[in-house]
C-alpha cells in the first residue's frame, strides 16, 4: 500500500463504528471534527485497532486522540507508514 486515503478511513469508520446515520461520512469530511461526525474516543480507538489489523500502522493511544478531523488522521497513518519503511 502506498498511501492511506481518506476513502480507506472512510471505510473503516462505517465498520468498525456501527453508526446509524452513514450520511454523516457523505461528501467532503476531511475537516469536520469526529466529534461532529460522531465519533467519540471508543470509536477511535476501535478505528486505529482496524488501521493496525489492515494496514500494519500503529498509532499510539494519544495520537489518535490528538487527531481531530479525518484530514489529520490520515496525514498521521501516512506519517507513520513513510517512518515504518
Amino acid at each position: 500500500m502506498n498511501e492511506f486515503t481518506v476513502d480507506d478511513l472512510t471505510t473503516i469508520l462505517r465498520e468498525c463504528a456501527g453508526e446509524d446515520d452513514e450520511s454523516a461520512l457523505d461528501g467532503d469530511i476531511l475537516d469536520v471534527e469526529f466529534g461532529s461526525l460522531g465519533y467519540d474516543s471508543i470509536a477511535m480507538m476501535e478505528t486505529a485497532g482496524r488501521i493496525k489489523i489492515d494496514y500494519g500502522v500503529v498509532l499510539a493511544d494519544d495520537v489518535v486522540l490528538s487527531a481531530g478531523t479525518p484530514r489529520e488522521l490520515v496525514r498521521l497513518v501516512n506519517l507513520t507508514m513513510v517512518e515504518s519503511s
